[in-house]
């Protein structure tokens, strides 16, 4: 199968952990992923208005790359990334017309696009065309006694049309996890919205929204928060000092990127897990698991 890989702009900076332990996780479980050439941002917000195809290029040039390379998917590994590449391809797909128009507009690429391109996250990826029985026989450092807490936020699993699993009670982290070794703990705050671009108009929202997702993951015995978004980590885990001046109370919770623990118990370094990104120091607690 030939993965075309889209990192998507935030995973080469920032998220740089995201991206590293994507691309070794995958070289471990034997999958070939191909980061697109020449990719651009995928234009980061998807257009509500049926008629605001400009905002359709973006991600639709993205596509079209990847159907030059002769590519049989198009995965991302980014929540956000994911949302808009995937609700834009739905839209084209279901209204010719609207295709017809972006295409006229990309008239200097080389092919039409036709809508007839699968966009995956990488958690789908892993479920429908691995399997998460087979990801388990290549653990190598299984994740034993590591209480994770799975979540999910809002663009894996809304709007309905473009989710990855189920829009009330998502499972396929927990799944994935518990393929590694590590238990998964259920909250209930695990599709709750960090807050999203407050953290730049309004900063107490998200010192709000922190205090209450992550002090209800530690209050339901996690060790640490697994996710897919860049923002929802920058948020749950740079932002959590304010969250105490919120709550004293509320302890140091490490964030991960899902590709992060999938890369640990898959054996790979510490050198492609970047530990030293995180504000939120996760070391203390992988040394205490015998992980590191």
């Amino acid at each position: 199968m030939r993965i075309s890989y889209f990192p998507g702009c935030t995973l080469k900076n920032h998220a740089v952990n995201f991206d590293d332990s994507t691309i070794a996780a995958c070289t471990r479980l034997g999958l070939t992923v191909t980061e697109l050439d020449r990719w651009n941002c995928c234009g980061t917000v998807h257009g509500l208005a049926s008629d605001d195809l400009i905002h359709r290029m973006a991600p639709i040039t993205n596509l079209i790359r990847a159907k030059e390379a002769d590519a049989d998917a198009f995965m991302t590994g980014c929540a956000m990334c994911y949302s808009t590449l995937k609700r834009a391809n739905l839209h084209l797909r279901e209204n010719p017309e609207a295709l017809s128009v972006v295409n006229g507009f990309l008239s200097l690429e080389q092919t039409d696009y036709r809508g007839d391109l699968d966009v995956l996250h990488l958690l789908e990826l892993l479920r429908d065309r691995i399997g998460f029985a087979q990801l388990a026989a290549r653990v190598e450092r299984p994740l034993s006694g590591l209480r994770v807490a799975c979540y999910y936020g809002c663009l894996l699993v809304r709007p309905r049309a473009a989710a990855i699993d189920d829009s009330e009670n998502p499972k396929v982290m927990e799944d994935l996890m518990a393929a590694l070794g590590a238990t998964p703990v259920a909250f209930p705050l695990k599709t709750e919205c960090c807050g999203a671009y407050q953290v730049v108009a309004d900063p107490g929202i998200i010192a709000e929204r922190t205090r209450r997702i992550m002090g209800s993951a530690a209050s339901h015995g996690a060790d640490l928060v697994v996710m897919s978004c860049p923002l929802c980590a920058y948020n749950l885990d740079d932002r959590q000092a304010d969250a105490r001046r919120l709550d004293p109370d509320l302890a140091p919770l490490p964030v991960f990127y899902f590709t992060q623990l999938m890369a640990l118990a898959l054996g790979c370094g510490e050198d492609v897990l970047r530990l030293e990104r995180h504000r939120t120091d996760p070391r203390a607690t992988l040394t205490a698991r015998g992980l590191l």
